[in-house]
């Protein structure tokens, strides 16, 4: 896995324990978005991107955050046990959507974002500092400004012989 880019977009300091998002691209071709910087208990960590549980009502079977009181759909109330684990660990509210296999990988992977945060740190603390613009797409090596960058053609991709994308 070859890390191309990493992009850190800083969060106002209000107290709170989120420092950062986080945007990474492996290889040039694959993009990973929504990685927090959190300051935890032994220091600051990589959290990946995560979405919410969510379960289904018992009246109308509409789908719910695992923390909703009342049904998004109908309104009925909702059991507030039906987050409660039996072995007495706090309920899991959050499943991540992409993360490393082993120890190795997110080590390299926090390594890397990790210094990049602090980079941004120290290029926020100069005079006319500009945020990253996570809305505004960079460049792929080798494009020009104001053009879009090339589609694949379907011959030279995996997958398009099997119809896999189409």
């Amino acid at each position: 896995m070859n890390i191309t880019e990493v992009r850190v977009k800083l969060v106002p300091q209000r107290g709170d324990k989120l420092h950062a998002f986080c945007t990474i691209t492996i290889d040039n071709d694959f993009v990973i978005r929504d990685l927090k910087i959190i300051e935890g208990n032994k220091g600051l960590f990589v959290a990946m991107p995560s979405r919410k549980l969510t379960d289904n009502c018992p009246v109308c079977g509409g789908k719910n955050y695992l923390r909703a009181r009342y049904c998004n759909e109908c309104g009925a109330r909702l059991d507030d046990k039906r987050v409660e684990d039996s072995d007495g660990q706090p309920p899991k509210l959050h499943a991540d959507i992409a993360h490393p296999i082993n120890s190795t990988c997110r080590e390299e992977l926090q390594g890397m974002i990790l210094r990049a945060y602090e980079e941004e740190v120290r290029r926020a603390e100069s005079e006319g500092y500009v945020s990253d613009d996570f809305e505004q797409p960079r460049r792929r090596p080798g494009s020009t400004p104001g053009t879009s960058s090339p589609q694949p053609d379907k011959d030279d991709e995996p997958g398009f012989e099997s119809g896999i994308f189409a």
